[in-house]
């Protein structure tokens, strides 16, 4: 049965960090928890952290076998909520149409499924129905933002943050990271009016920039431009914080911290000629077009109960499966005996009789079979029933 065990959406982001999984451990955590779970996806991203598995085991059992794998403290149970069957296929489905989002409809959690899914497909933590699942999420995702038309009112955390600090009049920029977040803040900057931009990354060569106002430079080498610099916008994976107040000039700083972990160290909190953002008050900021999103949204909430639909019915079709190979084998130990017959008489009859013969006697086991079939129903005072499905298969074609 699938199953998802989530950190609630309701808690401080300071709580959030210590659940958080940073991209590059995922891949491990994933075959680490296969071993309790026959498929398993971690998501885990800024706003949430879930897990997404595939088990037989007991709700209790399998949740404190996590905890265990993951090494987190079962007293912190309380931070978290189990979903099972359809309400956990109906919230991976919300999730990747952005109804779940702190940012309602926001554009980056569609993109952060699908590399969750891709993780679990390296690692080889899906097969079967998790597999079957995230595929449609994904496709039902891509489908959801079309169809809806969202992109006319696009909106992320890196929107929000690049155009507060535009709305400050901020125009000297330092992004920390360049990974799917990092890339789209500078995306959003060099769309509009600024003045410098430094791009902090471990390796140069991932930036290719052609802009006389970007500077791409180490975090070795950032605290040399702090002093240049009157936004900071940080994303990075690191599990650790990478703007520390030591490290910081006695200036003013407007600092929107995206990241979780979070990349401002707490002690800056209290710094008074410091502004800082987090994730949730980021978050707040989205009110503009969040009704205008909301109602849009919920007007093409059929195209998502449509692929709830679709996986349903792979479900119900998947318990006969085994019975479609059989019948199959079964077919083809009958054309199978009836060719072998023709290769060895067709030298010696006459080939348009023969092949009249062998074709004949193909449709007649499977006609003498259902006739067979439908008397023993009939005399079992099931025959109405059978004769409906006979007549389907049998039914003349248009």
């Amino acid at each position: 049965m699938i199953q998802l065990l989530g950190l609630k959406k309701d808690l401080k982001v300071e709580v959030r960090e210590k659940f958080s999984i940073i991209e590059k451990r995922i891949e491990d955590k994933d075959i680490l928890l296969k071993e309790v779970c026959h498929e398993v996806v971690i998501l885990s991203t800024c706003n949430r952290t879930e897990i997404y598995f595939n088990s037989n085991k007991d709700k209790e059992q399998i949740i404190n076998e996590i905890f265990y794998k993951l090494g987190w403290n079962s007293a912190s149970l309380d931070n978290f909520f189990y979903y099972e069957g359809d309400e956990a296929i109906n919230h991976l489905m919300e999730v990747s149409c952005g109804f779940d989002s702190l940012i309602l409809g926001e554009d980056q959690i569609l993109g952060q499924v699908k590399n969750a899914y891709n993780t679990s497909l390296k690692a080889k933590t899906v097969e079967s129905e998790l597999k079957k699942l995230f595929q449609l999420v994904i496709t039902c995702g891509k489908e959801f933002r079309t169809g809806a038309k969202l992109n006319r009112i696009p909106v992320s955390s890196a929107s929000i943050a690049v155009n507060e600090g535009r709305k400050k009049n901020l125009k000297r920029f330092m992004v920390l990271g360049f990974g799917d977040v990092g890339s789209l803040v500078c995306k959003y900057i060099l769309s509009g009016a600024f003045d410098i931009l430094y791009i902090v990354v471990r390796n140069k060569a991932v930036v290719n920039i052609d802009d006389d106002r970007v500077r791409v430079v180490s975090f070795h080498e950032k605290n040399n431009y702090y002093e240049d610099v009157e936004c900071m916008i940080s994303c990075t994976s690191a599990p650790h914080p990478v703007i520390w107040e030591n490290e910081l000039p006695e200036k003013e700083f407007t600092i929107f911290d995206l990241a979780v972990p979070r990349d401002v160290e707490d002690s800056l909190y209290s710094r008074n000629n410091i502004e800082i953002y987090d994730i949730d008050q980021i978050s707040i900021i989205d009110n503009d077009n969040k009704h205008k999103r909301k109602e849009i949204m919920i007007e093409n909430r059929d195209i998502m109960d449509k692929y709830l639909l679709q996986f349903y019915n792979w479900e119900k079709l998947k318990e006969i499966v085994p019975d479609i190979i059989e019948m199959k084998k079964y077919g083809e130990s009958i054309y199978k005996k009836r060719y072998e017959s023709f290769k060895n008489k067709k030298a010696t009859k006459d080939n348009d009789l023969l092949a009249h013969t062998m074709i004949k006697s193909t449709s007649d086991a499977y006609i003498n079979r259902a006739i067979e079939v439908l008397k023993e129903e009939q005399l079992k005072g099931r025959g109405e029933d059978c004769l409906k499905i006979i007549r389907k298969i049998f039914q003349k074609e248009n």
